[in-house]
């Protein structure tokens, strides 16, 4: 009953407190409508958000901030053109389809390196601490021209958190939550001479819940808990004016438990470390050496028998270098990427593999006047796949300083993966690369207190990989008759509206809606477990130093095979968050999600046992942050 009351509580803040206006400052509700704001990922170098041509989303620390307590996930899900299912609880396996694609066709850098796993294609995001992560970066649409295979749904960048100021920081939070969950980060920042460095840790723990919904074994209906240990660190000497060398580091370190009819676990282990070399060498010319290595590996332990390791190891070299021309940007790169891949199983290894990547890749971003551009072509050479060419064109045009049209082209591939490719009685060393085309325009609109974006586009991916069965001639038997072949074909059509309105200085209502048909073309069935709709709706208020929002995020029924047989049904949760600031440098919040207590599912473990989702859950934190 307490935690009804709690929840209530938070969900209706604004009508307890005084209906008058503030005389406070409350600039920021108007400052995030801007579009004016700065991303690499667009185009490898810096570019407004207001001139790309592709369709860019910036997540900064503030909405980070807003959903603490929860995972990564959770604040993937409120983005538009992003849909999430999990297999359980907090810690279990978490899929992210961007514009109605696979997991696995997306490509994920924490950093600027690689953190996809080679085996599996797919993102840990279950693993990766929210606490440690300063921003993201979203990139929906083909982006192989730009960042090589794999891209085929967009590229999601995270970097982690470091400070912009010139003086010696600290930060850190406690928290404690429902199904007896606590967390706690600590980290600081600090300048010395022309030396910046940082470093911070993070812990999450928490029982969780059964992983699936009401399971049919007795030992499965126990709670599956997750734990997590985590970190960060970075160093940037600045050698002279315009040349600098930064490191940087990242740790995330999990278990979490499962059903599978014994008291199953997984581990995961992801680490990314790397050094940069930023030299200006002219007025005209700036050149970025980065070099790093990205590694995850997982270890299942099934009992009472089976164990399963997998490892993957990336090496990345970039050497790019960027122009400045009288009308725009060249850009100039050359990557490489070597892949080391080895897993096993009771301690016999099945993979050990490598496969090296070569790529040239020639950019071209300008705006002049009314017009923006950007052009960008990609030669791919692999040691596995061969050869591969891709390219991408986007216009823009202001027709006002409030209107903006944009058009874009972009083709992109997807390697398979190590474990379609060669995990025994499974894999096919014959398949050959998805590949995708895509086309898309936007309708832009801004001004002081309104922003909105409608965005069209049309994906077609040949050469889809996909299980079927039965046993064939290449399969074995280890997986039910099933294995990857290359079939059928994807076309995705859809459309993305976003926007946001600050009524005054304290209200702000900001949401995104994606109606999409991600359909088989040889069976006309829509791909398994994509909503056609989805939206979020999000509305925030600030009085004072309280802070308040409440959201809503629905979706329509989806399938859960590719059959569309299995009908899982739509949804509408309401989760709400509600902070004080205590003084300049202590903050209070609270947050509530699935306030009304909604029974849903996000995918079915079998044709009879779904995986579970968490009812209503509060989380409480108390945080600093040194001005």
């Amino acid at each position: 009953m307490y935690k009804n009351i709690f929840t209530a509580l938070i969900a209706a803040y604004p009508a307890l407190v005084f209906a008058e206006n503030n005389a406070q400052d409350h600039s920021s509700l108007l400052a995030a409508l801007m579009l004016d704001d700065i991303t690499v990922t667009a185009t490898r170098t810096p570019i407004s958000t207001k001139t790309a041509t592709g369709d860019i989303t910036i997540i900064d620390r503030q909405e980070i901030e807003r959903v603490s307590g929860g995972g990564l996930v959770d604040l993937l899900k409120l983005q538009p053109g992003i849909q999430i299912l999990t297999n359980g609880g907090m810690g279990n396996a978490a899929s992210v389809y961007m514009r109605g694609t696979n997991a696995d066709q997306l490509v994920v850098l924490v950093d600027g390196i690689r953190i996809n796993s080679a085996t599996t294609g797919t993102t840990a995001f279950e693993n990766l601490p929210l606490s440690l992560i300063d921003r993201i970066e979203i990139l929906r649409g083909p982006a192989s021209s730009l960042y090589g295979a794999d891209a085929i749904g967009g590229v999601i960048q995270i970097f982690t958190r470091r400070s912009q100021q010139n003086k010696t920081l600290f930060y850190g939070n406690v928290g404690a939550g429902s199904y007896d969950t606590y967390t706690g980060n600590a980290g600081f920042d600090s300048k010395y001479k022309a030396l910046q460095f940082g470093a911070q840790m993070t812990s999450y723990d928490t029982r969780g819940i059964s992983a699936k919904k009401h399971p049919p074994t007795a030992i499965d209906k126990d709670r599956d808990g997750y734990n997590n240990q985590g970190g960060s660190a970075y160093a940037t000497l600045n050698i002279a004016d315009g040349h600098s060398l930064s490191v940087n580091f990242f740790e995330s370190d999990g278990k979490n438990h499962y059903d599978s009819g014994f008291e199953n676990y997984a581990t995961m282990h992801q680490q990314v470390y790397s050094a940069t070399l930023k030299d200006r060498v002219t007025e005209y010319w700036n050149s970025t050496l980065k070099f790093g290595i990205g590694k995850d590996r997982s270890f299942n332990f099934d009992r009472p028998t089976r164990q399963s390791k997998f490892e993957t190891e990336q090496a990345q070299l970039t050497w790019q270098h960027d122009f400045k021309l009288p009308v725009g940007v060249l850009t100039f790169a050359y990557d490489r990427l070597e892949q080391d891949i080895q897993t096993s199983t009771n301690n016999t290894r099945n993979i050990d593999r490598t496969r090296n990547n070569d790529s040239f890749t020639l950019g071209y971003t300008a705006q002049h006047e009314a017009h923006s551009a950007q052009l960008s072509l990609r030669e791919d050479h692999n040691t596995q796949y061969g050869n591969f060419v891709t390219g991408g064109i986007g216009y823009g045009y202001a027709l006002s300083p409030q209107w903006q049209i944009t058009a874009q082209y972009g083709s992109a591939f997807r390697a398979p993966t190590f474990n379609q490719l060669y995990f025994p009685n499974f894999g096919d060393p014959t398949l050959q690369p998805e590949k995708s085309d895509n086309f898309e325009a936007s309708l832009r609109y801004q001004n002081a207190t309104v922003q909105a974006k409608l965005t069209m586009f049309d994906n077609h991916i040949r050469d889809l990989i996909q299980n079927a069965g039965p046993v064939t001639a290449t399969c074995g038997t280890s997986f039910a008759g099933f294995c990857p072949i290359n079939a059928g074909k994807v076309e995705i059509q859809g459309v993305t509206a976003e926007g946001a309105y600050a009524f005054n200085q304290q209200w702000q209502l900001t949401g995104n809606f994606t109606i999409q048909s991600p359909r088989n073309e040889n069976t006309d069935n829509l791909l398994a477990r994509r909503s056609q709709r989805y939206s979020n709706l999000v509305l925030q208020y600030k009085y004072g130093d309280w802070n308040w929002s409440t959201e809503v995020t629905s979706a329509s029924k989806r399938y859960d095979n590719a059959a569309n047989t299995k009908v899982l049904a739509g949804y509408s949760l309401l989760n709400s968050t509600l902070s004080y600031k205590l003084n300049e440098d202590w903050r209070l919040q609270a947050r509530a999600n699935n306030i009304l207590n909604k029974d849903y599912v996000l995918a079915a473990a079998s044709s009879t046992v779904d995986y579970n989702t968490m009812g209503t859950n509060v989380f409480i934190s108390l945080n600093y942050d040194m001005k």
